[in-house]
């Protein structure tokens, strides 16, 4: 019996398992992100980037995000979830070890005023969209 409930685990895991489908962004929010990334050319997703130099974070919505390394290159991270509250000014804290964050690195989001939790979710792939060279 006691095997029968080992061999059984994964599956009952697997029907707990939900899928997440991520707002549409508002015509506002395509906006901002067309203007961003203008100029700009997609290439292959990356799992991590390095912490250093500092990046500066732009919040798009509650699930994409812009990383502006320089004004050359910029990331892209469609977040694994919702944090909610980014959009209302809410603080990010990214939970990731060593120098790089990572795909699937926990974050949760703060209200500044609380200091309540208000969403978690996780990094996903970060696209790399550089100006391309004359």
């Amino acid at each position: 019996m006691r095997n029968w409930t080992f061999m059984m685990m994964p599956l009952l895991l697997a029907g707990c398992a939900g899928t997440y489908e991520p707002k549409p962004l508002t015509p506002k929010q395509l906006a901002e992100l067309d203007e961003a990334l203008a100029g700009k050319v997609a290439g292959e997703p990356q799992t991590c980037i390095s912490r250093v130099p500092q990046t500066n974070l732009r919040v798009i919505s509650n699930n994409v995000l812009l990383y502006r390394v320089s004004s050359k290159l910029t990331y892209k991270n469609e977040l694994i979830g919702s944090c909610n509250g980014l959009t209302r000014g809410d603080i990010m804290v990214v939970r990731s070890f060593g120098s790089q964050m990572c795909r699937g690195d926990i974050t949760t989001t703060v209200s500044p005023m609380s200091g309540i939790a208000s969403g978690a979710c996780a990094l996903g792939d970060f696209i790399p969209y550089r100006t391309p060279k004359k």
